[in-house]
């Protein structure tokens, strides 16, 4: 049987919706670090407000979600976005509806190249392995571009 981490597709919206299947999560996004420093949309789920697209085409790192995961190589976890007093999610983030959610760097070797987040439209609260998992999920990314 084929491991779904390590044999994920090349297209970045399949293996996204393969991932969010797997976590049993409803939105999500693939964002790479490009030559200019900043993080660029690749991939999104259907149903994110084009509002919140516009904000998040372009991200620089350490700032919203995926720009902190990837700044602090880190996962980003988040029980509820509504109510998150943190200061790490943006306005835009809460215009998504979601709440539970979680980003992880997509490390290759000790660098961040990108970041992919999930969210869940109800309060969760994503358990140490399954961000061990999405870390292995990122990784995959990060080798098949």
């Amino acid at each position: 049987m084929l491991d779904p981490i390590l044999d994920l597709p090349a297209d970045y919206l399949q293996a996204l919706l393969i991932i969010l299947k797997d976590f049993g999560a409803h939105v999500g996004t693939i964002h790479t670090l490009e030559a200019d420093g900043m993080l660029h949309l690749k991939a999104h789920t259907p149903g994110i407000p084009e509002p919140v697209l516009a904000a998040t085409r372009v991200i620089p790192i350490g700032k919203g979600i995926a720009g902190l995961a990837v700044e602090r190589k880190a996962p980003v976890n988040l029980c509820n976005l509504q109510t998150d007093t943190s200061g790490d999610v943006r306005p835009g983030a809460k215009a998504t509806g979601a709440m539970g959610s979680i980003c992880v760097p997509i490390m290759q070797g000790d660098r961040a190249v990108g970041a992919l987040g999930i969210a869940s439209m109800g309060e969760r609260t994503f358990t140490p392995d399954e961000e061990q998992k999405l870390l292995a999920y990122g990784h995959a990314l990060a080798n098949a571009h």
